[in-house]
């Protein structure tokens, strides 16, 4: 089984970034090369913030698009404290099992 990776860059403009790859920093490099994203070729370089390991890629997938739903202190605060993204994590993966509180059998 291949592990996905979910980060979290900062671009030249000073914005944020957030993808999904196998090799991390294979995938910086093509971005800074300007082969990545059409996002960050105007924007580079960028530089990693955060890095995630994710079990599949489809939990990096959903957690992806839940990074790219918060605002940007929202994003500033998983940067300063990484925690925040495992709690994100894991509350994907209970929604994924079907764990949510209100759903629970007694």
């Amino acid at each position: 089984m291949s592990r996905w990776y979910v980060y979290l860059a900062r671009c030249a403009d000073d914005s944020l970034y957030c993808g999904i790859a196998l090799d991390v920093a294979e995938r910086v490099a093509a971005h800074n090369a300007g082969t990545g994203a059409k996002y960050t070729a105007p924007r580079r370089p960028i530089h990693v913030l955060l890095v995630r390991r994710c079990a599949d890629k489809g939990l990096a997938l959903r957690l992806e698009y839940a990074i790219k739903q918060l605002n940007r202190p929202q994003k500033e605060a998983l940067v300063a404290a990484p925690a925040g993204l495992e709690a994100i994590a894991r509350r994907l993966r209970r929604e994924r099992f079907g764990m949510q509180k209100s759903h629970r059998r007694v």
